[in-house]
């Protein structure tokens, strides 16, 4: 067997990144706790081990696809604790950047490499390599990953030390879930006034639609910190009430969007409303410490 690639967790997404690797010619050795997975796994060719400590001694660079950041931190001292010493562990489950931090300082203290390469995208990416990779790690320590995620990546985005990769997906995640209920509340507005659903969607679709405060307004005005002329604090304020009081007068429950309406009047009442709305985000740099501007 030469040079395997050891993968610890085979559902879903363990099965296609398996596959994936399986279909570049690689040899894996895979472990789940579950009895049916290993079976699935085993039936498209991964050669099944009896532990995570069993795959780590038998392959140098292990991949971790589990379900919970709890499992990672057990999977790892498991394969430490059993004196095992593979030269790289990546860590693919979705966890937090504290978990993997805590998971590569274990590894640090055994000479063991850790990155974490948070996966974007489903399963059919997954399966048919063309993976986005949110990577966090050392020079030295993505060196050894790199020829793995290779075999499996549309795109890999480096993205600094331990802990970024998968603080990028928790932003990525949060954002899209976020937007997802603001969607979902503006087409039961749209909906109850109506609008056809697909009109709708054609609406935000343009280039002046629902990708205008990303490319606009934080790549450019966040960016430079511009927010001279543009639509303003007060006129986005006025337009954000208009819509707070026709969900009201439709009888549509509004939840995030309701949210989103404060910040305009703090900003209003701190005399930013001249402004570009996008001015919001000197806010967040007060109150989270944080600078936008490119450096």
């Amino acid at each position: 067997m030469t040079n395997p690639i050891g993968f610890i967790g085979l559902g879903n997404a363990g099965a296609s990144v398996c596959k994936a690797l399986l279909d570049k010619g690689q040899t894996v050795i895979g472990f789940d706790l579950s009895p049916e997975r290993r079976k699935a796994a085993a039936e498209i060719g991964v050669t099944l081990a009896d532990s995570a400590a069993d795959v780590a001694s038998k392959a140098d660079r292990i991949i971790l696809s589990l379900p919970k950041p709890e499992a990672s931190i057990a999977v790892v001292e498991e394969i430490l604790g059993a004196g095992h010493r593979p030269s790289i562990i990546i860590e693919t489950s979705t966890v937090t950047p504290a978990t993997a931090i805590a998971c590569h300082k274990r590894c640090a203290t055994e000479g063991v490499g850790f990155v974490d390469a948070a996966i974007a995208g489903g399963v059919a990416s997954m399966a048919s390599a063309k993976i986005t990779f949110f990577l966090g790690g050392s020079p030295e320590e993505i060196k050894l990953a790199r020829p793995v995620l290779d075999l499996l990546a549309e795109r890999i985005f480096e993205l600094g030390p331990i802990g970024a990769g998968m603080g990028t997906k928790v932003v990525n995640n949060g954002v899209m879930h976020a937007v997802m209920v603001v969607l979902i509340e503006a087409f039961a507005m749209s909906t109850k006034l109506g609008v056809p659903v697909q009109t709708m969607v054609d609406i935000l679709n343009r280039e002046e639609g629902l990708l205008r405060p990303l490319v606009h307004r934080v790549q450019e005005r966040m960016a430079d910190g511009n927010y001279k002329g543009g639509m303003s604090v007060s006129n986005a304020r006025k337009d954000s009430v208009l819509a707070l009081e026709t969900a009201q007068n439709l009888g549509v429950p509004l939840f995030a969007t309701l949210a989103s309406h404060t910040p305009y009047e703090i900003a209003e009442a701190k005399g930013m409303g001249d402004l570009d709305y996008a001015a919001l985000a000197t806010l967040w740099e007060d109150w989270a410490t944080v600078d936008f501007q490119k450096k």
